[in-house]
């Protein structure tokens, strides 16, 4: 083989590799990124107090939420474009507080949802495959489609791999910025019994540092098309926007969250 035909060799070579290559550094940003946050969440005990509006397909509500190590305490301010009295938001508060049942029911749905979106975050390495689309000096996008391989383990696992859209994680923290995506085909349950989900439907999260390695969800929107029965508490069809953050200390009290809340 001469010097040219050795030359052309190693560039074949080269352009046959380097997808390849490229394909295994996406999937090590992502798992990487994946690792980082499944961490974060469970050294991160900050409460905090925010301001939010929820716009969901039965009715919109604007409030400001307490966090505390167990419970969120929520102040409704104005529901379905109707102001809720000054009275009735602290009467509301007050029930909540004296009620354990509907405290504990509240916890018991936050662990679900919790759990959930812990195991969906864990099978995103596996679930798509993953190329670069752009990198800037505090961020990479990665694109992502369903892997034909993987085979969902749950039916919330079905809807999660039958996506296709973009991740963008921040290069320095390796924190996720921005998950967003389309059904790339219908998903159903049951033959359609239990649920059907169209294609074309979309979702956009994206997440914010509120202090020094603390993120969270600043702003979601799911907009899916057709109905499913295996949704409890995720809604197909919601925007919901979270500003005005303030950190509260770690361990306030749902009593103390009550009284905070009232001084926004």
């Amino acid at each position: 083989m001469n010097r040219s035909q050795l030359g052309l060799f190693a560039l074949l070579l080269f352009l046959c590799l380097q997808p390849c290559s490229h394909a295994q550094d996406a999937h090590a940003i992502v798992q990487n990124a994946v690792n980082t946050e499944i961490a974060a969440d469970q050294a991160d005990h900050s409460c905090w107090i925010f301001h939010e509006v929820d716009r969901k397909a039965n009715g919109r509500v604007t409030q400001w939420v307490a966090e505390t190590p167990n419970n969120d305490v929520n102040r409704v301010i104005m529901k379905n474009g109707h102001a809720i009295s000054l009275d009735q938001q602290h009467k509301a508060v007050d029930a909540f507080v004296q009620d354990q049942s509907a405290q504990a029911k509240q916890r018991e749905d936050n662990e679900k949802d919790s759990k959930q979106a812990d195991s969906l975050l864990r099978l995103l390495p596996e679930a798509f495959q993953w190329k670069f689309s752009r990198r800037t000096q505090t961020s990479t996008t990665l694109q992502y489609s369903p892997d034909p391989s993987f085979k969902p383990p749950t039916r919330e696992a079905r809807v999660f791999a039958a996506m296709a859209g973009t991740l963008t994680v921040d290069n320095k923290q390796h924190r996720i910025r921005e998950f967003k995506g389309h059904l790339v085909h219908d998903v159903d349950f049951g033959g359609g019994i239990l649920g059907k989900l169209e294609k074309g439907g979309t979702f956009r999260i994206e997440r914010s540092q509120l202090a020094p390695g603390i993120w969270d969800i600043t702003q979601s929107h799911i907009h899916i098309q057709g109905h499913a029965l295996i949704f409890k508490s995720i809604s197909e069809q919601e925007d919901d926007v979270k500003t005005s953050w303030t950190r509260e200390p770690d361990s306030v009290t749902v009593q103390q969250a009550a009284s905070a809340i009232f001084k926004r």
